[in-house]
């Protein structure tokens, strides 16, 4: 008897779909019991020779549950599925698959995820084979209010046509709301990859489904997500700080939710009333206007549907066209980002739509350029081994004022004033299978997290400590003042005398003339760094990734070379060897 494959329910596709899905490959399943030829057990004689390969780079793990998604649909349809992630796979390998479907995000400005960055170097040189027995689909998951907009994909897509290889279907490069677009494409794509053998071509395509199916426990999403009360939500950073660090703890109730350290916590923000409040009276629209198109009064709109801080792209461009601003029709006419970048920093929507002295628009036109509200994604501080229950994230308040307005970040704001102790916000889970303890009890980590970059460290702190784990536990945090900025300190003192953190070594930058950061320390402890390394440790860094990741990534290369005694190449290779080995994991934003 045919096994009905199993649809992860953390992976991205919403309920419908996945309740589509499941009913497809049902379907498939009771047609293969009444012998019908369109059965996944009509197609068992070619099984060997339908092998899909599907290949996926993430950063945070959306990329890797839709190739799951892919890999169960294909099953369906008699196929071989083989899921790998694309740093493990080898050029030898590449130059011999038949049908290949590529999922990839893109990482921050266009660059390759954490994971396909050594494909791509490999795939880009000169020595890389050709593909010419290749037939593939790229699926592209970006974001497009980031420069580079699904660039990896777009990337590999063009050097796989250029090393010979043909595509099945045209490229698809999703926004944030991926999941209809790449269930569409799937349904179609995999008919064509299972014709390469001269299968059936019969199309597969998701119907509308008006009402939304039952959803098991685990099915929470950003679409659907779990109403959580908050039972923590308290101050971590010292009152003398210039930062304001929180502490939350969401209690999960009956809601099935479970996680592994590592994950990160998806929250649905509400707008910042008062910044909805204010494009209203820019608009002279009254909070209760009905407006075509929309299913909800405007102000309901304006406070819960739509991202109203960050403009879109199309809404910058709009502006610029409209407004008859020199400086930023300049910008936009040279089509430099920077500058772009420079100039938008710190301007909110409300600023760009003042900036022409005159109405711009009217309040229906503007909906039209605004993206929908996307939850905000947080490593989660909390082992569940330990925190029961329950889940944690440790958030730094952004806030700042400008232009004689208060600002702040959309979701950091929102859950440190607007959702005390008490009182609920929706939640769901992003695993992240790339971003994990070590297996191995007795392997030695290293981590590397100064500021909030601490969260998912004091999660496997916790976790190691749970398991009754023998490794070594080495944290390099840091911030700007010990007195101040020293956050979970206490937490970190019982974890060093009860033996879980073996060291612990902090750099506070500004409490002393010269600057020290955590890859100072690193350096002036670069010996027993590597050593730890030589045993098998497993080294990780969380935080931001436009300055402090970059700067421990060196310093981490200049130790090896160092201690070593190596050169830069050699020890390029050294690093790249503990990436293939999973042994240096990247959490960074």
């Amino acid at each position: 008897m045919m096994k009905i494959p199993y649809i992860p329910e953390d992976a991205p596709f919403n309920g419908d779909q996945r309740a589509w899905l499941s009913g497809f490959l049902a379907g498939l399943h009771s047609r293969a019991a009444i012998g019908l030829e369109t059965s996944v057990a009509a197609a068992a004689p070619r099984a060997a020779a339908s092998v899909l390969n599907i290949l996926f780079g993430t950063q945070t793990g959306n990329a890797e549950a839709l190739a799951m998604d892919v890999a169960a649909a294909a099953r369906a349809q008699g196929m071989q599925p083989v899921v790998t992630a694309l740093d493990d796979v080898s050029m030898d390998s590449l130059g011999a698959m038949k049908r290949v479907i590529v999922v990839t995000s893109t990482y921050g400005e266009g660059e390759m995820p954490d994971n396909a960055q050594l494909f791509w170097e490999a795939l880009a040189a000169d020595s890389a084979p050709r593909l010419d027995e290749m037939n593939f689909a790229v699926l592209a998951l970006g974001d497009t209010g980031y420069d580079g907009f699904c660039q990896a994909g777009k990337l590999i897509d063009t050097r796989f046509e250029q090393l010979g290889g043909k595509r099945m279907k045209t490229r698809i490069d999703c926004d944030i709301d991926f999941e209809d677009a790449a269930a569409a494409w799937i349904g179609e794509t995999l008919p064509l990859a299972l014709a390469v053998d001269g299968g059936n071509t019969a199309s597969v395509t998701m119907p509308d489904i008006a009402e939304p199916p039952v959803r098991a426990k685990q099915g929470w999403g950003r679409r659907n997500p779990y109403s959580a009360e908050v039972s923590v939500n308290r101050r971590l950073s010292g009152p003398g700080s210039s930062k304001e660090i929180r502490h939350y703890e969401f209690d999960l109730g009956e809601s099935g939710l479970d996680y592994e350290a590592g994950d990160a916590l998806g929250v649905v923000p509400l707008n910042d009333p008062k910044l909805a409040g204010a494009l209203l009276e820019h608009f002279g629209a009254a909070a209760d206007s009905q407006i075509a198109g929309l299913d909800r009064p405007v102000g309901d709109a304006l406070l819960n549907m739509f991202e109203i801080s960050t403009p879109s792209r199309e809404l910058v461009a709009e502006i610029g066209k409209r407004a008859g601003h020199d400086e930023l029709i300049h910008i936009l006419a040279n089509g430099d980002r920077e500058q772009l970048a420079a100039f938008l920093w710190s301007k909110d929507i409300l600023d760009l739509i003042n900036l022409g002295g005159k109405p711009l628009f009217d309040v229906a036109e503007f909906v039209t350029f605004l993206k929908p509200l996307q939850h905000r994604a947080y490593s989660i501080s909390s082992s569940p081994l330990v925190a029961k229950n329950s889940v944690h994230l440790t958030i730094a308040s952004v806030r700042y004022r400008a232009e004689g307005r208060e600002r702040g970040g959309v979701c950091s704001t929102y859950l440190a004033d607007r959702v005390e102790a008490g009182q609920s916000a929706g939640i769901f889970v992003s695993p992240n299978k790339a971003f994990r303890v070590p297996q191995d009890n007795d392997a030695p980590m290293i981590m590397v997290g100064p500021g909030t970059g601490i969260a998912p460290f004091r999660a496997f702190l916790q976790e190691r400590q749970a398991r009754g784990a023998n490794g070594k536990n080495w944290l390099f945090f840091g911030d700007q003042h010990r007195q101040s900025d020293f956050i979970y300190e206490n937490e970190l003192g019982d974890m060093s005398r009860d033996g879980v953190l073996t060291r612990l070594d902090l750099a506070f930058s500004r409490d002393q003339a010269e600057k020290i950061y955590v890859q100072t320390r690193m350096r002036q402890n670069g010996k027993a760094l590597y050593q730890w390394l030589e045993e098998g440790g497993y080294f990780y860094v969380c935080g931001d990734a436009t300055r402090m990741a970059k700067d421990v990534d060196d310093a981490l290369h200049g130790i090896v070379s160092e201690e070593a005694g190596i050169s830069a190449e050699a020890a390029s290779e050294y690093v790249n060897r503990l990436k293939r080995e999973k042994r240096y994991l990247r959490d960074v934003y």
